[in-house]
């Protein structure tokens, strides 16, 4: 038995494709997914670059001295 949460969440999902389909047209999604799946890779690039740039300015952490043996 499929939940009615489930069967409106499909219909949901059915009907938004269906409203970008008529909004963009069939020609224009496949560019339109192009450009966000470059801009995702250029998104992480960046998150990659800014992490590494930081870690790269960070200072290290400097070590405890060690007790000193009698």
């Amino acid at each position: 038995m499929v939940s009615t949460m489930a069967m409106m969440s499909a219909v949901h999902v059915v009907l938004v494709a269906v409203v970008v389909l008529l909004l963009f047209g069939a020609q224009k999604i496949p560019q339109l997914m192009r450009s966000l799946g470059s801009g995702m890779n250029e998104f992480k690039r960046g998150l990659r670059d800014g992490e590494q740039a930081l870690l790269s300015e960070a200072e290290p952490i400097p070590e405890e001295p060690k007790p000193k043996s009698e």
